[in-house]
């Protein structure tokens, strides 16, 4: 009788356990449809026959618990074992969590269908309107364009007054390069020999400069006697 009744609990326990894991498949593909932008206006055949798969196992589970239920209570307290009652407690609990999770992915759904549908009456009646209404619907054509010329006004208006504060204060960087400048160079006149010095310097470079485009012709007229 122990050796049946431990049989008996470990078949139902693996059907439970493969349920759930049906379940939380089934879960995944159900919550698509509540993050999907433009629901249809009615359910369709997927998510239709989603949600009865889910309530389907729903019901198959909660079956298979009450069998384990009367399972544990037929054994004795010496063969009822503390983690057959923990088990049982944690496929109760998980029912009930997919219970609430069915109960509020359809409220989602529910809302975001309601919500489509009532953007799409809007849009039918704009529509409508402006069918029957040719002038003001050329009006309000002609509104939607004047703001987007004021947009583009308004970028462009941006883009200059950044413009213009970008270019004066490179105007304000060259009048401080201007007076370092100048007091550099009027620093120098005070020092005794320092333009004498500056004098050589440019002296020297314009000596290198010589010397270095000398060398460079020679080079061009060696190749082109070459070739």
């Amino acid at each position: 009788m122990s050796i049946s009744t431990g049989n008996g609990w470990a078949q139902l326990r693996q059907q439970t356990r493969s349920l759930e894991a049906q379940t939380d498949t089934l879960f995944h593909t159900y919550s698509r449809f509540a993050s999907t932008p433009n629901l249809p206006p009615t359910p369709t055949e997927e998510e239709t026959k989603t949600e009865s798969q889910i309530q389907e196992l729903l019901e198959k589970r909660e079956t298979l618990i009450s069998q384990l239920t009367r399972l544990l209570d037929s054994e004795s307290l010496l063969t009822a074992s503390a983690l057959k009652q923990n088990n049982l407690t944690r496929h109760r609990e998980t029912l009930l969590e997919h219970r609430h999770t069915l109960t509020r992915l359809r409220s989602s759904i529910s809302t975001s269908r309601q919500k489509a549908n009532l953007l799409s009456s809007v849009r039918s009646d704009i529509n409508a309107y402006r069918n029957s209404n040719p002038e003001t619907a050329e009006a309000d054509y002609m509104l939607d364009e004047r703001a987007r010329i004021d947009r583009s006004h308004g970028v462009a208006d941006s883009v200059l007054s950044q413009a213009y504060a970008v270019n004066e204060q490179f105007g304000v960087q060259r009048e401080m390069l201007g007076n370092v400048q100048r007091r550099i160079v009027g620093a120098a006149g005070k020092v005794p020999g320092i333009n004498g010095l500056i004098g050589r310097i440019g002296a020297k470079k314009r000596r290198d400069g010589i010397i270095l485009g000398g060398f460079i012709a020679f080079c061009m007229l060696m190749f082109l006697y070459f070739m």
